[in-house]
């Protein structure tokens, strides 16, 4: 990394930090830290815009920041809508009883300030994809494949939920058909093709150490803010969840296996 280029990084944190900082003073207005949630893909999108006024203005370039805005604008949007006069998220909702009183103060390190950091992070490989100046080559390709691949998984399993649970007769129960029918989390799924996809931009021009980007999101995917967190007690709220867990691949898709009944 260039002078430069860390610049460019040091300069996206501090846009990230002042972004969180809007976000939180609205949550206190709003009584809701879940409006991190919506905020989240947006600040890759910024961070990508920062990156973006060092680049050379190329097709790989042009590209990264395409890709970037069209999975963030569509996340950030689909959340916004789904959250809409919901009230505060439950996992919120727990963070404010475990870390009262004062949750408010203690939100912009614990919520807002530390998504702005981790994003900062995971957009390592923004970073170099979007201002290497190396040629197009196979790799892109092969990252751009896999970003399509990855954002319909998310967007149609999004799609899918929102369809199933816009019936009130699911409200407790499973989901099992579509992409849903191939993993339980095919929307966490999506979004761990789409980072891998933005590394293998990034390894062809020759960032290959942000690897460490993809999988610190893979690990959040699957052990902390993903699959591990959501599986937590949902068992308790459908009691369908146990017969599709022993049926039904965790992350990876793959085909159905038979119950264990």
């Amino acid at each position: 990394m260039t002078l430069t280029t860390i610049e460019s990084w040091l300069l996206a944190l501090v846009a990230l930090l002042l972004f969180a900082c809007i976000g939180w003073l609205g949550s206190l207005a709003k009584k809701d830290a879940s409006i991190v949630d919506s905020m989240w893909s947006l600040m890759f999108l910024l961070a990508a815009v920062i990156y973006s006024c060092l680049g050379d203005g190329g097709l790989r370039s042009n590209l990264i920041l395409l890709l970037v805005a069209v999975w963030a604008v569509r996340l950030s949007g689909y959340l916004t809508w789904r959250n809409w006069g919901a009230g505060e998220d439950y996992r919120y909702q727990e963070m404010r009883r475990k870390h009262s009183p004062n949750f408010g103060l203690k939100s912009i390190y614990r919520v807002f300030g530390l998504q702005a950091v981790l994003a900062w992070f995971i957009s390592l490989p923004l970073l170099f994809a979007v201002t290497a100046e190396e040629s197009v080559n196979i790799l892109d390709l092969a990252g751009l494949i896999l970003w399509t691949i990855g954002f319909l998984f998310e967007a149609i399993a999004d799609i899918q939920l929102a369809k199933f649970k816009s019936h009130e007769a699911n409200n407790d129960q499973v989901l099992r058909t579509g992409l849903w029918k191939l993993t339980r989390h095919p929307n966490y799924f999506g979004n761990f093709c789409i980072w891998w996809a933005f590394y293998l931009f990034a390894l062809s021009a020759g960032g290959w150490w942000s690897i460490l980007s993809p999988l610190l999101m893979s690990f959040l995917l699957l052990k902390i803010s993903g699959v591990a967190m959501l599986e937590k007690d949902i068992g308790k709220r459908r009691p369908e969840y146990a017969d599709y867990v022993s049926t039904t691949n965790a992350f990876f898709p793959g085909p159905q296996k038979l119950s264990s009944d």
